[in-house]
């Protein structure tokens, strides 16, 4: 079976984004090549993203579509048309990624954002994190894991140093929900 993997990069403090979005702050700490992204690249191919995150690739990415040569899905709750990089998902998350799941392929990557992380989350879906930790706090953001009734129970996988950064990995033991 295929794994649905979370691979993102985090400030120290948890923040995958600056209140207005920013990843300035991801660029002012000296990496290492590309900080593994090939090499997990190469891992997957299928990736999901929230509407909001892919609004903001198609803003500020110059060039061609990021994710050109991979099946990439976007969740939304509002009725678009595919175009020929993604498809369009209106539907449940838990069933349609299980169907995703139970195809043959390389793992699946969730590109993010955090609203979508969470569904995630909460549907114990997520097999595995790879988490790189910049060397920065910025103090408030959007946060990588939202405020719910849950628990991640993970076991450390592997540690990698690209020059400031440190790479997490991490598999999913169990997901606790609290109520």
């Amino acid at each position: 079976m295929r794994k649905l993997v979370l691979f993102i990069a985090t400030s120290l403090d948890g923040y995958i984004a600056t209140k207005d979005e920013s990843l300035d702050w991801l660029f002012n700490s000296e990496g290492e090549g590309d900080n593994g992204y090939s090499e997990f690249y190469d891992t997957v191919d299928t990736v999901l993203i929230g509407k909001k995150t892919y609004d903001w690739i198609i803003k500020h990415e110059t060039g061609d579509f990021p994710y050109k040569n991979k099946e990439c899905y976007v969740f939304t709750r509002s009725s678009i048309k595919d175009n020929e990089d993604v498809s369009f998902i209106n539907e449940d998350i838990a069933s349609f990624t299980d169907q995703l799941k139970n195809q043959e392929g390389k793992n699946i990557w969730i590109v993010g954002g955090g609203e979508l992380l969470q569904s995630f989350v909460e549907e114990k879906l997520v097999d595995e994190i790879i988490l790189t930790v910049a060397p920065t706090v910025i103090g408030k953001g959007i946060p990588l894991f939202r405020e719910g009734d849950y628990q991640l129970d993970l076991s450390l996988k592997g540690t990698r140093k690209f020059n400031q950064f440190v790479e997490l990995h991490y598999t999913v033991k169990n997901l606790c929900l609290l109520n």
